[in-house]
């Protein structure tokens, strides 16, 4: 099972579709872009993707995806 990265649309819209693109290409995940994920106040202040059930931040689409990694590898599924 691979990890699960999802996106809100709005937030793609915002700028993170840069890191959708990025991670869309690493076979060893799952990402998703959903049309609402729920997290709006955040949505409109940063970057942010839900990676196995937990959201992850950043400032920058660049730093979200360096930060995703990072929350995967310290936290495994396995």
């Amino acid at each position: 099972m691979n990890p699960m990265v999802e996106f809100c649309v709005s937030n793609l819209a915002n700028g993170a579709q840069e890191a959708f693109e990025i991670l869309e290409r690493d076979p060893n995940l799952d990402v998703l872009d959903y049309g609402c994920l729920s997290y709006c106040t955040k949505c409109d202040e940063r970057f942010y993707a839900i990676v196995n059930g937990d959201v992850v931040e950043a400032e920058t689409p660049s730093e979200l995806v360096s930060k995703i990694y990072e929350y995967i590898e310290e936290n495994p599924l396995f």
